[in-house]
């Protein structure tokens, strides 16, 4: 174990969605623990990050543009950074989600958000991972959700995706764990970000969630910061294929 467990000093880390929430929340965490970045996101509005990764003190910081909607693109921006840059840590972060009744689901919205969550997820992951299986060393680190565990309601499509993501973070870390690489998983509880507006402007819905989770309140992006940087860490050297909580005791009710 190295003196500081907990730092992520002379790694780079690539995270994706990073342009604003959770995504933009672990690239501030992670230029504090000293790793310098690889920002992937849909376009380069991407100041708010950037200033955030330079007030703590981080390192070098890159934008990559990828439309996570097209996981072909996706996949041949992952093929060229893993063939000119050293990544150490991956991020899967970028995710969307699309709400309604399944019979009113279209097939174009259930494949917009199977691409983005689960096809760009592997479109990078791939890549990434095959690279440093080979160095046999690095940590990928991907954002599940609650939805990994639970059905949730009028989210059909992002429920498949999630638990998917699941499976292909235990599938992974079967697969190169061997290899020297820790595959692992965040599952997200409710947290005020965009994908949640449309819930918390329901009167109903905000007080049935809040009441529900025991820490009483909804979660902050910052709320993930300290989760993804252990297993990001040497901390986890040993941690490999878990899906961790961070839900405010959600999931213990």
């Amino acid at each position: 174990m190295t003196a500081d467990p907990f730092s992520l000093r002379g790694r780079t880390a690539l995270v994706t969605g990073a342009r604003r929430g959770i995504g933009a929340a672990i690239a501030a965490g992670y230029a504090a623990a000293g790793a310098d970045l690889i920002l992937m996101a849909r376009d380069a509005a991407l100041e708010d990050t950037l200033e955030a990764i330079k007030q703590n003190g981080g390192g070098e910081a890159t934008v990559v543009i990828a439309d996570f909607a097209d996981p072909d693109a996706v996949e041949a921006t992952a093929i060229e950074l893993a063939r000119t840059r050293r990544i150490d840590i991956l991020v899967n972060n970028a995710g969307t989600i699309r709400r309604g009744p399944a019979a009113e689901t279209s097939t174009a919205d259930w494949r917009h958000v199977i691409d983005v969550n689960l096809n760009s997820t592997w479109a990078v992951t791939r890549p990434i991972g095959a690279a440093m299986a080979e160095r046999r060393t690095g940590k990928i680190v991907t954002i599940a959700s609650l939805l990994s565990f639970q059905g949730g309601v009028r989210v059909p499509a992002y429920t498949a995706s999630k638990h998917a993501v699941a499976g292909l973070t235990r599938a992974l870390a079967n697969e190169w764990g061997p290899a020297g690489v820790q595959v692992n998983a965040i599952a997200p509880g409710y947290i005020s970000t965009d994908n949640t507006t449309e819930l918390r402007a329901d009167p109903a819905r905000d007080a049935a969630i809040r009441e529900r989770i025991p820490a009483g309140r909804w979660g902050r992006a910052e709320d993930l910061v300290g989760a993804a940087v252990f297993l990001a860490s040497a901390a986890a050297d040993y941690v490999n294929g878990h899906v961790l909580a961070v839900d405010g005791g959600w999931l213990a009710r």
